[in-house]
């Protein structure tokens, strides 16, 4: 028996469009049931994705993709999209190697219109793009899908206060199920709770221009006069909405899984030929139980077991949870210690700080802009800000890390999540970069442990022994347990000193090279946990081997591996020197290990270089 009649059918947008009404329902059910089996097993974002299924399919009904644009905030929302516009039999490699990306890429299909990974973009870019389709004389649409936990950025706000008074063909659609990743807070979250318990505000809409259209010679004036309006009058008839203010014309809110509605206001969208503000209401893991009652664990999952759930928790040892509960007793200990985070308290390992600690914990929502500029102004007053984020998303902020707590000395520790390679979320997401461009901004020091033991002693250091900021970067996963330390406060540790030649590393990957060196006894080891500054007793002390080899899993430009080389040369050293790290680019989803090998970046692939380098010379 075939289990998706319907959704075998649906190959392409023309095919959604060519369903009846009867099977739509059907349609919607089985696109449900295909994410769930395919997810279980590939791992991904499911709740989001339930989430907006009558929503998807409402927009490929009413706009025509690629002619219109659909631009997705994020990104990880966009599996329905891609079963609708043909990618369904390939989605046994949803995030594997060579595989479908869990985000949109122009490059995997014409119908992805932008690339997005982080969140609070889509309202510039389908402003840009219904600008550039104005230019160009075209009268297609532009369509943003932003959920309203990306409205806590306020990179969505400048687009909005730019977008709002122009003409274009631009639409934005709120998916507004009251989550980011976690719960959405801040007050525009209670707004739109407070609009959420207005649902009559389109129909006293449309029911007083009815009424205004029925009286005879001065009904349609007036309704021409309130609708152009910016006066009391306006706000007495229609209780004009912020969106409104901001130049936007409103629909909603509209029950996102009720497709006849959801087809009504995109349609009436499409025609207005203005910027336009669909207020949808959708619940996040809608269909799937499990997903519905906690729509965080199956934010983004691993594989889990259909019929029990069976979802994959943090590790008890991993080093969020490590740091997380290392940072509480500390913080039990010191009311100066405070923790931030930009919608991320579970990701980070800062919920037993949020549960101990709730004066001193802030979560400011998707804004690693704003809580980096909010820690620099704690630590104006004296107390010490820790910000716990993913390497990818602090990015964001560089220029606050610069300009608003390098500059001014001020004592800011950046917890840094997800450092090195992720795998299955790809280019978007790869925390190979934030090397580079901390050490570019002068008076940054860097930590990086490779143990629990060493995560706990750094994150003390920053927090109490290291002036300006400090930044702690540490990988997902855990402790791998080969190399021990024997003190985890050590800046640098060499192991087997002596002879001429000399390999060098640190973070996750130092345990692969302890292993490596170990069982080839290749020379001496030097493993850095400060990386940045390095000081001028260790250059010195490196500098008295002949061959070096460094070995590192950042992007080689502003690696530490070319601040050394600078740094030897620089003492006029002239040995034979080697680094071995990842090319500079973006990297595709897979996973870890197999990436790690094909960069020559675990046990074997080290061992092989080292041979190269000192046993066939």
């Amino acid at each position: 028996m075939n289990r998706y009649p319907i959704l075998d059918r649906v190959n392409s947008p023309q095919d959604v469009k060519n369903l009846n009404r009867r099977d739509l329902k059907e349609f919607c059910s089985e696109v449900r049931e295909f994410l769930v089996e395919h997810v279980s097993k590939t791992g991904g974002h499911l709740a989001s994705n339930l989430g907006v299924v009558e929503l998807t399919t409402a927009l490929h009904r009413v706009f025509d993709t690629p002619w219109d644009s659909i631009i997705w905030d994020v990104g990880h929302q966009c599996y329905t999209h891609k079963i609708i516009t043909g990618r369904k039999d390939r989605f046994d490699t949803l995030r594997q190697p060579e595989g479908l990306s869990g985000f949109p890429k122009p490059d995997e299909s014409p119908h992805d219109a932008f690339v997005a990974g982080h969140s609070s973009t889509s309202i510039s870019a389908a402003y840009a793009i219904s600008r550039a389709n104005q230019m160009s004389q075209s009268n297609s649409h532009a369509i943003a899908v932003i959920g309203d936990g990306a409205f806590t950025g306020g990179m969505a706000y400048e687009a909005l206060n730019n977008a709002g008074r122009s003409r274009s063909n631009l639409i934005i659609v709120l998916n507004h199920n009251a989550m980011s990743i976690g719960r959405n807070v801040g007050a525009f979250a209670r707004y739109l709770s407070a609009i959420r318990l207005q649902p009559g505000y389109l129909r006293l809409k449309d029911h007083t221009e009815t009424v205004l259209d029925h009286i005879p010679l001065v009904g349609k004036p007036v309704k021409r006069v309130v609708q152009g309006s910016k006066t009391a009058l306006k706000n007495v008839l229609y209780h004009s909405t912020f969106f409104e203010e901001m130049g936007f014309t409103y629909i909603g809110p509209v029950d996102g899984h009720d497709l006849k509605a959801l087809e009504k206001a995109f349609t009436q969208a499409k025609l207005l030929q203005r910027p336009v503000f669909v207020h949808v209401e959708t619940t996040k893991g809608k269909g799937y139980e499990f997903a519905e009652k906690n729509p965080l664990v199956y934010h983004g999952i691993s594989k889990f077991d259909v019929e029990t759930g069976n979802p994959d928790l943090p590790e008890e040892d991993s080093f969020s949870v490590v740091f997380g509960n290392y940072l509480t007793r500390l913080a039990d200990c010191d009311d100066k210690i405070c923790a931030i985070t930009a919608a991320m308290k579970q990701g980070t390992g800062l919920t037993p700080f949020c549960s101990k600690h709730r004066n001193r914990f802030f979560d400011v929502g998707i804004a690693e802009q704003h809580a980096v500029t909010f820690a620099a102004g704690l630590a104006s007053k004296g107390y010490v800000p820790v910000f716990a984020v993913y390497a990818t998303f602090l990015q964001r902020a560089y220029d606050q890390i610069l300009h608003d707590a390098a500059i001014e000395r001020l004592h800011v520790v950046l917890a840094i999540d997800r450092a090195g390679l992720v795998g299955d979320d790809g280019e978007t997401h790869q925390g190979v970069y934030d090397v580079s461009y901390l050490t570019s901004i002068p008076g940054v020091t860097v930590y990086s442990p490779s143990t629990n033991e060493e995560l706990e002693a750094q994150l003390y250091k920053a927090v109490y022994e290291t002036k300006g900021v400090a930044a702690v970067r540490y990988p997902r996963g855990c402790d791998k347990k080969v190399y021990r330390a024997e003190d985890p406060k050590a800046d640098y540790v060499f192991l087997a000193e002596g002879g001429q030649n000399l390999a060098v590393s640190y973070g996750r990957i130092f345990h692969d090279l302890y292993a490596a060196n170990e069982e080839g006894r290749f020379g001496a080891l030097l493993k850095l946990n400060k990386l940045n500054p390095l000081p001028d007793e260790l250059i010195e002390k490196i500098a008295s081997y002949e061959s070096i080899v460094f070995f590192e899993e950042v992007e080689q430009n502003g690696s530490i591996g070319e601040h050394l080389l600078l740094l030897l040369s620089q003492i006029g050293w002239k040995g034979r020197y080697r680094a071995v790290s990842l090319p500079n680019g973006f990297f595709k989803q897979g996973k870890v290990p197999q990436m790690l090998r094909e960069y020559r970046l675990d046990k074997d692939g080290m061992m092989e270089i080292l041979r190269e380098e000192w046993e066939n010379r």
